[in-house]
């Protein structure tokens, strides 16, 4: 299975970095995984609605020219469903069962996803109904990702 999360921005903070590279390396036991970062837009807390949406349209562009087609593309949106552990495990393995080997995971920026990446996603997952800073969603996301696999596989992981 290939799992790639196409990201917005780059992670700054070295205790991130950390994280999110302990995850890629354990994942490599079960899938190839790969991150890729598309940059974020200058987004200040002073920009008009115009203005925010013109940030997330740019944004979105440069998502959508790297999504692989034929990949099922999953975004993140807090508008989305909402599934535990073992629920998100079963959609992924559905997923490999069905010959859908390649998922592709979408993370917005600070303003979240345009439209149209949503409208071109096939689903769209919530984390949460909180809201997390995007680099912060990678490391939660990765972590959940080697969850699900550690549970398709029968192995044991901490609750």
């Amino acid at each position: 299975m290939k799992i790639t999360i196409i990201a917005v921005g780059k992670i700054k903070e070295s205790y991130l970095k950390e994280g999110i590279n302990e995850y890629i390396k354990r994942l490599r036991r079960f899938c190839n995984i790969d991150i890729i970062e598309v940059a974020d837009q200058q987004a200040p807390e002073s920009l008009s609605p115009a203005q925010e949406e013109q940030v997330r349209e740019t944004e979105g562009e440069s998502i959508l020219k790297k999504i692989k087609p034929g990949s099922t593309v999953i975004a993140l949106d807090v508008r989305g469903i909402s599934l535990d552990s073992v629920e998100f495990a079963d959609k992924i393995n559905n997923y490999a069962i069905s010959g859908n080997s390649h998922i592709t995971f979408i993370i917005g920026g600070s303003l979240g996803l345009h439209n149209n990446v949503l409208k071109a996603a096939n689903e769209r997952l919530s984390l949460s109904r909180m809201t997390f800073p995007h680099q912060l969603t990678r490391l939660i996301l990765l972590e959940q990702i080697y969850r699900a696999f550690k549970i398709i596989n029968g192995e044991p992981y901490h609750k």
